[in-house]
């Protein structure tokens, strides 16, 4: 199915130079008296390689059709992340060079879409927001109620974001999971 390149979002599996590749990051730019691209960071499925690649936004992207199966988050063990389907209670295994970034946001129980490419896993689909407890942060502050003041935060998952100066440790917040920022609290 051909899209246009302005189309392109992260998370979508495309056909590039006849191998597969998942999109990470995307970027519409339009420099000064130049004409418009798109800067998309891709991985390659197959060798795990990264690179940025330049679209035209009048080219034509290939994305390929997969299958996404919705699957809870188990546990991880090493470099392996267990998920399990719960309707037949299958378990599927993906490594960790797989899901790049996405092990930030995973905990277990959190519900997502394994998609799957010829009967093999090749990536998942996190949900929009995830609900992370604070593990360690700067004491806040009481008056501190509506500045734009922030302070980094490590999550329970190892991933740090910047959060209002009144978050304690041991609340819960929303993260967004295609950015990485702090949404509020949980």
């Amino acid at each position: 199915m051909a899209i246009p390149a302005t189309h392109l979002r992260p998370g979508m599996i495309i056909k590039h130079n006849d191998q597969l590749h998942l999109v990470f990051k995307v970027e519409h730019r339009t420099p000064g008296n130049l004409r418009a691209f798109i800067q998309a960071k891709l991985r390659n499925l197959k060798s795990g390689s990264m690179f940025e690649h330049r679209f035209r936004s009048a080219d034509s992207i290939e994305k390929v059709v997969v299958d996404e199966i919705a699957m809870d988050f188990l546990y991880a063990d090493g470099d392996d992340y267990y998920f399990m389907n719960p309707e037949d209670f299958e378990q599927t295994v993906l490594k960790g060079s797989t899901l790049g970034d996405a092990i930030e946001y995973l905990v277990p129980n959190l519900q997502i879409k394994v998609s799957y490419h010829d009967g093999q896993a090749v990536g998942i689909e996190l949900p929009a927001a995830v609900e992370l407890e604070v593990v360690e942060t700067e004491p806040g502050l009481k008056s501190a109620t509506a500045s734009s003041v922030t302070k980094a935060a490590k999550l329970e998952t190892g991933l740090v974001v910047q959060v209002p100066s009144f978050i304690n440790e041991g609340e819960k917040i929303r993260v967004d999971t295609s950015e990485g920022a702090y949404l509020s609290r949980a």
